[in-house]
This record gives C-alpha cells, sequence and structure tokens, in this order.
C-alpha cells in the first residue's frame, strides 16, 4: 500500500527500498514473499522484479484494464510486464 499511494517519486523509490529489504529478510526466515495492494500496470514491473517474489496480486487492475481492452488483452499485458521485469 505504502508504495502504490507514494505521493512523490522519492517517496516510492523510499518504500520500494524498504520493500526489497522486507522481502530479503522474510526469505531469510524461511517465508514465502507475495505482493499486492495497489499494484497496476504502472508499478508492478519493479514490484515484480523484487528477488525472491513468489506470487502478485494484481486482479482489480486487470479487470479495470480488461473494461477497455478486453480479458485476454489485459492479462498479456500484466504478464508481459512482470515476465520482462523478472529477467
Amino acid at each position: 500500500g505504502p508504495y502504490a499511494d507514494a505521493p512523490t517519486a522519492d517517496r516510492a523509490d523510499a518504500e520500494l527500498k524498504t520493500l526489497r529489504e522486507a522481502a530479503a529478510y522474510a526469505q531469510q526466515l524461511g517465508l514465502t514473499v507475495n505482493a499486492g495492494h495497489g499494484l497496476h500496470y504502472t508499478n508492478v514491473s519493479d514490484v515484480a522484479a523484487i528477488a525472491g517474489m513468489n506470487d502478485l496480486n494484481i486482479g482489480h487492475a486487470i479487470i479495470a484494464h480488461a473494461i477497455a481492452v478486453g480479458m485476454r488483452e489485459a492479462i498479456e499485458e500484466m504478464l508481459g510486464l512482470i515476465q520482462n521485469a523478472s529477467l
């Protein structure tokens, strides 16, 4: 939430750093790392690129976008963003 809702790019960068650190720490503890809440087509790539990210909950963004472009295209766009981020 705080990353997605960050009012400035600097604040988003700070929140993303916190997410990366939290994900690394959780993995050290043997936890599985998932993310969601506020992820959309503009900000998902940075979160998807976090090492060890297991699952992304982004249904709302996909459904909202599908109204304009159709479900298949909305899903394909999101998958492309996620796959390119994890390269």
